[in-house]
């Protein structure tokens, strides 16, 4: 496979809700970072990307390849999805969110992530206005607590 056949299966894997095969397609050392207040590992990842599983069972990441340039492969996605399921946010101190039965489509959002050795070591969501969880709770008429 080459970098973008790597990056769009593993989108394909966690589109899927298959986080075995995604996990075989991370590299140790991942680390995701953007829309979270400090890069996470791998586990951090798909830990998240089950719980968003879990709460939106038709989750669309709408996610498409645009170019490559060495190791980075450059994406854009746009998540949709129906909030049917618990939204456990408990690591976020705000509880678990029972179903609403609400739809969110949040902004396009830029993502260039790297592949090196066949997987994928680093996953950087560029900063959107109108997108990431921030959106998504917006949407939702979840209130963020305030600092």
């Amino acid at each position: 496979m080459n970098k973008r056949e790597t990056v769009q299966a593993l989108m394909d894997s966690i589109q899927k809700g298959d986080f075995e095969t995604a996990k075989t397609m991370l590299a140790d050392d991942f680390q995701f970072s953007g829309p979270v207040p400090e890069p996470i590992n791998k586990e951090a990842w798909l830990e998240m990307c089950s719980i968003l599983k879990i709460a939106f069972p038709d989750l669309n990441y709408h996610f498409k390849v645009i170019g490559a340039e060495g190791d980075v492969v450059k994406a854009i996605s746009q998540l949709s999805g129906t909030h049917t399921g618990s939204f456990d946010l408990t690591n976020m101190h705000l509880g678990v969110i029972p179903a609403t039965n609400k739809t969110f489509s949040a902004k396009h959002e830029k993502t260039k992530v790297t592949v090196k050795d066949n997987k994928v070591s680093a996953w950087l969501v560029e900063p959107t206005e109108g997108g990431g969880l921030t959106a998504i709770l917006d949407q939702l008429g979840v209130a963020l607590p305030t600092v």
